[in-house]
């Protein structure tokens, strides 16, 4: 199914339908209770987390980092700065090259993959500097939307190969898990894991044939999720907590530390941890059903399946907080709830 997609994206194919009218017509019960139940909390807007971390190595030649996608990315859910994604990672990236990074988040809460063009445009305005390398986090509102999954890939790679052919190296974060949302219950839940999965297997698909790489995010990267909802997500029931963004951005900061060649790369695989080559549409669809798995392309038609080793973030201290950013904050009429 997820080459189908893929295919039909590539190809300018119409819809593919995932969910048939019979599926359809039997969880509209269990869809509006979990409206009922999703979103029963605040989310707070999220901060502003642009700005410079890492000032313990100075302020001059940057990694720029850009971040874009939806209010995952944008790190709808918690109040400080440096809880959000781009922030945790930024600190990261900063501790292992041992110099500073600058963010750049263009993310939008409730953003569709339509909105990554506007994105892209936004962050490579600036022709004097291109980032280095970009995280996206895209896809849970496509399909909570019922956008087509094929019109939803086929955005995200345009969206991929426009920051790659300006320069800038691409971690995707595939689509999350939705049937792990705790008031989502049977037979909604297996549906929204089932529909979640394809999509996620189909992005990365087009995501490593447009030459980046992917992390899938899954049920958010991890039993600590299965064993501590009510502490891994946020006071909404859907957006994570601070522990659970910090969870997501410890199994993404390796891929980007490799991306960005901050340690040596081997394509020695270790089977110890079930890393191994694999046509991509079949490392596609094993990474969604595995949290924390990244693809990364090999010689075509084939894929590298990566389970890097966490690495563990560096404790929050005034030198990781970003420094004053000139932007304005979002009126309330551009920020929309997820």
């Amino acid at each position: 199914m997820a080459r189908r997609i893929a295919a039909g994206a590539a190809y300018g194919g119409g819809s593919i339908g995932l969910l048939g009218a019979a599926a359809v017509g039997l969880v509209l019960a269990e869809v509006q209770l979990a409206k009922r139940s999703v979103g029963g909390g605040t989310a707070p807007l999220p901060p502003r987390g642009d700005g410079l971390y890492g000032l313990a190595f100075g302020h001059s030649d940057p990694l720029l980092l850009g971040v874009l996608g939806d209010s995952t990315a944008a790190g709808q859910g918690v109040r400080r700065a440096g809880q959000t994604p781009g922030a945790l990672l930024a600190s990261g990236l900063s501790a292992v090259a041992e110099r500073p990074v600058e963010v750049r988040n263009v993310a939008l809460p409730g953003a569709q993959s339509t909105d990554l063009e506007r994105q892209v445009t936004v962050l490579l305005a600036d022709r004097s500097r291109t980032p280095d390398v970009c995280v996206i986090m895209i896809g849970a509102n496509d399909v909570t939307h019922r956008m087509p999954p094929t019109h939803s890939v086929r955005l995200l790679a345009s969206a991929v190969r426009r920051l790659r052919t300006a320069g800038a190296e691409v971690v995707v974060g595939t689509c999350p898990d939705l049937g792990t949302i705790e008031p989502v219950y049977q037979p909604l839940r297996y549906l929204a894991r089932r529909v979640s999965r394809q999509l996620a297997a189909a992005q990365t698909i087009v995501v490593v044939e447009q030459g980046g790489r992917t992390v899938s995010l899954g049920d958010l990267l991890g039993p600590e999720f299965a064993a501590n909802p009510r502490e891994m997500f946020g006071a909404d029931n859907y957006h994570p907590s601070a522990e659970g963004y910090a969870t997501a951005a410890m199994a993404m900061l390796p891929t980007l530390c490799a991306v960005l060649g901050l340690w040596p790369e081997t394509d020695r695989l270790d089977a110890d941890r079930d890393e191994d080559m694999l046509p991509v549409a079949r490392a596609a669809a094993t990474a969604a059903a595995e949290a924390g798995t990244e693809v990364t392309g090999a010689r075509a038609p084939w894929a590298l399946l990566k389970h890097r080793r966490r690495r563990r973030l560096p404790e929050p201290s005034p030198t990781t907080e970003p420094a004053p950013s000139p932007s304005p904050p979002p009126s309330p009429s551009e920020v929309r709830r997820a």
